[in-house]
């Protein structure tokens, strides 16, 4: 009997048309992702040991997919957490990673000189988003970049940041960060600087 329970909701997911995407391109990449991550850590091409590793992902995969499904604000939709393309990712990731250089550049010279040339300031703007793994990355990706830290996210999504110098400030105030969060996504850029900034 609860065989039977499971198989209908696993059935129910597949057939789910709140999905944004494939369910079965999410469940192959998902596969396939545990399968690379399986040979990374056991290091044993066997043909034998090969097969317990695509059978062990693809179970893993069919158990974990629902946990990845995320819903947005007001339950219409359901994003798969892991549905970005790997290519725009790395984009994303190598520009997040010039960023940071830049920004640690700034606070080295912000704090480094005899009179601290800090001016901390409470950043607020207004980022949409429907996917909400789009509101998770760009809140972390400010918070990763040296001399911001992401304080409070609301479910309207206004975010207020601490900004420790002026141009950790006047970044934030360019929306650059939220543009490519919106790109990488396939989101509709929606930035709003509040008032009072």
């Amino acid at each position: 009997m609860k065989r039977r329970v499971v198989a209908v909701e696993k059935e129910s997911v597949l057939k789910d048309r709140t999905i944004v995407g494939s369910p079965l391109t999410h469940l192959f990449s998902l596969g396939i992702l545990m399968f690379v991550f399986w040979l990374a850590l056991s290091g044993d091409f066997a043909v034998k040991f090969v097969v317990y590793g695509l059978i062990t992902s693809a179970v893993v995969a069919w158990i974990c997919y629902p946990l990845l499904l995320l819903p947005n604000a007001d339950g219409t939709k359901k994003y798969f957490a892991l549905g970005v393309s790997p290519i725009a990712f790395l984009c994303y990731s190598m520009w997040l990673l010039k960023e940071l250089v830049l920004a640690n550049i700034d606070v080295v010279k912000a704090t480094v000189r005899p009179e601290l040339r800090i001016d901390p300031k409470v950043i607020r703007f207004v980022f949409r988003s429907d996917n909400p793994m789009a509101k998770v990355l760009l809140a972390n990706s400010i918070t990763l970049t040296p001399g911001t830290v992401t304080m409070n996210v609301t479910s309207e999504g206004i975010y207020e940041v601490h900004a420790l110098t002026e141009g950790a400030a006047e970044g934030l105030l360019a929306g650059a960060m939220p543009r490519k969060v919106a790109e990488l996504f396939g989101e509709e850029f929606d930035f709003t600087v509040l008032k009072g900034e």
